[in-house]
């Protein structure tokens, strides 16, 4: 483990956001963040932990200390007939892992591929998208305790899990670092394609047999035609979130609007794994509440393509901000707060 001074952090966020760490390290085992914590650099100064980079936005230089967590490893903890509990260290890329996953059979993630970030922080927003979230699938993780320098494990309904939240974003934000996470997929052929978009993309590569390898490869072909690659263009892919609101709200804007794009709030798509805990619960029509298309929204007025310098929103896919070469941070950040107010 080394301590570096004034180093630029544009290859370590996928805005490629030009700002500069007072101090940065990369710690490859447990023991190293506990010897990390015990230092003056580490306890006089802010602290950032970062994994890939891909929800962070810096708006300027960090005037502290950024720790790059590069934990690695993939193993079998315990399977049974029907399951396998997969453990992958945080520093794992996400999209690799996911694939690995689709290689060896194991289903439960395949609807989540192509998400760019690390493994270490699927479970700090709940990533989802194609009716899966990782709440469906994760079984437990470990995390350091950052002011007790022990090891906790945290079950799937100890972390809080809701719509992209979880404990780690509220009340443990900046109190623990997540070092592993344990995944309970299924050996069951029992595959999640209720999304228009995947099938079209699975007859259109003539899959002969449905496995989680042909979905992750259609997911992946469909994230790419609306994602910009961040080796060419920074963004941090689709971060919005589809605002709920109330039936009768929702009624409403449907006068103006017919062709309004929203979904139950409380309906659960069928998840990948038929062992999934995650239970659907009847809601009455009265109660029901309709989360919208952010996407619909930000295209209906009119900020898709929308570009002020080299800041704007992707051509593609209207939930993407984008730095099309030298955008600072603080750009991106007033394009976001643009289509908050729009």
């Amino acid at each position: 483990m080394q301590i570096n001074e004034n180093i630029p952090l544009k290859k370590h966020n996928t805005f490629g956001i030009s700002a500069n760490a007072r101090f940065f390290c990369e710690v490859a085992t447990i023991e190293e963040l506990q010897t990390l914590v015990d230092l003056d650099v580490f306890k006089n100064n802010a602290k950032l932990f970062l994994g890939e980079g891909a929800n962070v936005l810096f708006t300027k230089d960090f005037d502290g200390l950024v720790v790059k967590p590069n934990f690695k490893g993939i193993e079998i903890v315990r399977e049974t007939e029907n399951e396998v509990f997969v453990k992958a260290f945080s520093g794992e890329n996400w999209h690799d892992f996911v694939m690995e996953c689709c290689e060896n059979n194991w289903n439960g993630l395949e609807n989540l591929a192509y998400i760019p970030g690390s493994v270490g922080a699927s479970p700090i927003q709940n990533i989802g998208a194609y009716g899966v979230e990782i709440k469906d699938a994760m079984d437990s993780l470990e995390a350091f305790n950052l002011e007790t320098k022990q090891i906790e494990v945290f079950s799937n309904s100890a972390c809080k899990f809701d719509y992209r939240e979880s404990v780690f974003k509220h009340e443990y934000k900046g109190k623990y670092v997540i070092c592993s996470v344990i995944f309970r997929l299924s050996k069951l052929p029992n595959f999640n394609t209720n999304y228009t978009a995947v099938n079209d993309e699975l007859k259109r590569q003539n899959n002969s047999e449905l496995s989680a390898k042909a979905i992750a490869n259609a997911i992946t072909t469909i994230r790419k035609s609306k994602l910009p690659d961040t080796s060419e263009i920074g963004s941090a892919g689709s971060f919005f979130k589809n605002p709920t609101v109330s039936q009768n709200t929702f009624e409403a804007l449907k006068k103006d609007f017919p062709n309004i794009v929203a979904h139950p709030a409380n309906s659960l798509a069928r998840t990948l794994n038929p062992l999934a805990r995650t239970s659907v619960r009847a809601k009455k029509p009265q109660d029901e509440s309709m989360k919208l298309s952010a996407g619909w929204l930000i295209e209906t007025a009119g900020w898709k393509g929308h570009r002020q310098g080299d800041a704007g929103v992707h051509t593609e896919q209207a939930l993407v901000l984008v730095n099309y070469g030298n955008a600072t941070g603080t750009e991106i950040l007033n394009s976001h707060i643009a289509l908050s107010i729009a």
